[in-house]
């Protein structure tokens, strides 16, 4: 297969009941095993750059990675900028050969989320790219609070900014580092109600298992976004790889040992979403 944009992967997750994963990455050694395990599962991922891993690394680099990784794969992969918060940041990534991005204007009033989202929407489209927008206000646990996505104002944002998949706020948190109380499933049904725009789950970490794969099957939700999960996953795998031999010091050796665990992590949360 080769690099393929959001929508060549959401379009088909919402006609055949079933969502894609949007697997946050922050290092070669994550992303390398996101990418083998959605082949051994057969099916299509979304590696992500979001801000903490752009802080690391510059998205040239992350660019050649994510494109190095799909053009090889055996299954699409979708090269994904998460949480772009400005028009300047998602012109980068597209310019860097990014198929999709992420514009993150949900902190602004209505009308400016729209007026932005939309000018980048057309940006990317322009460029052959996806664009992914935010109605409502995804907090995290902790810190910011949430702000429940309103219907109809969904149902405005969809239509005025011309996105591919859009990001609401249902009770799901960022950072949750275990499964919280579940989706607010009834204002899911009153927005699906009003639009049919694929829409995603960001802090998928903390919706249980068994509601991720009923809204995969049933619900307009096409991506869930997976990025605590897999790195509680990575760091208890890295802990144990350096506490087996105190003496040894070459990280290629440690990190190497790491790799199969991540697979198998990055395998049962994509079986989640089918």
């Amino acid at each position: 297969m080769s690099l393929v944009t959001l929508a060549q992967v959401l379009q088909p997750a919402l006609s055949g009941g079933y969502a894609v994963a949007g697997l946050v990455t922050l290092g070669w050694e994550d992303m390398r095993a996101f990418v083998e395990a959605a082949e051994e599962e057969r099916v299509p991922v979304i590696l992500q750059a979001g801000p903490s891993c752009r802080e690391n690394t510059p998205l040239p680099v992350l660019a050649a990675m994510f494109r190095h990784l799909g053009e090889g794969a055996s299954v699409p992969v979708v090269a994904h900028l998460d949480h772009g918060h400005s028009a300047a940041e998602c012109r980068e990534a597209i310019d860097c050969g990014f198929t999709s991005v992420m514009y993150d204007g949900s902190r602004k009033p209505l009308a400016q989320n729209i007026d932005e989202t939309a000018a980048i929407t057309a940006m990317a489209h322009a460029a052959g790219v996806s664009c992914e927008g935010e109605i409502g206000f995804v907090g995290y646990s902790g810190g910011e609070a949430s702000a429940g996505t309103d219907p109809d104002e969904a149902a405005r944002f969809a239509r005025e900014t011309g996105v591919d998949a859009m990001a609401v706020s249902v009770g799901n948190l960022h950072l949750q580092q275990g499964q919280g109380a579940g989706l607010d499933e009834a204002r899911i049904r009153d927005i699906e109600a009003l639009t049919d725009v694929p829409l995603v789950i960001h802090g998928g970490s903390g919706v249980p298992e068994a509601q991720r794969r009923a809204l995969a099957r049933g619900s307009h939700i096409c991506k869930f976004n997976i990025g605590t999960e897999l790195r509680m996953a990575f760091g208890a795998a890295l802990r144990k790889a350096v506490n087996a031999d105190p003496d040894r010091f070459d990280r290629v050796q440690i990190l190497r040992d790491t790799h199969a665990p991540m697979v198998a992590a990055t395998r049962r949360v994509l079986r989640t979403m089918r």
